[in-house]
């Protein structure tokens, strides 16, 4: 199975205290410059402060193989997991 990870605009300085504070299972890569969301479509630019919560299956091949947006961010990553190991 692959890995879980979450993106954000943050600082790796915001990103640890949010993870420590909410408690955060998976790593949070800072995407400070906005690239990796404007490459994903997460974002656009001059957009909003945040990227849009949307959870990307990225095959071995490095090719999306699936996107969705999320609402309920933990119910949806079980999802997902569950999804990925059958």
């Amino acid at each position: 199975m692959g890995s879980v990870v979450g993106v954000s605009f943050d600082s790796v300085e915001d990103n640890r205290a949010f993870a420590e504070k909410y408690d955060f299972p998976y790593p949070l890569l800072c995407d400070t410059d906005r690239a990796m969301s404007l490459a994903y479509g997460a974002t656009v630019e001059g957009g909003k402060p945040y990227p849009d919560r949307i959870s990307y299956i990225v095959d071995e091949q490095g090719v999306i193989a699936h996107a969705e947006e999320v609402g309920d961010i933990n119910a949806h990553v079980q999802d997902v997991i569950a999804r990925m190991q059958a």
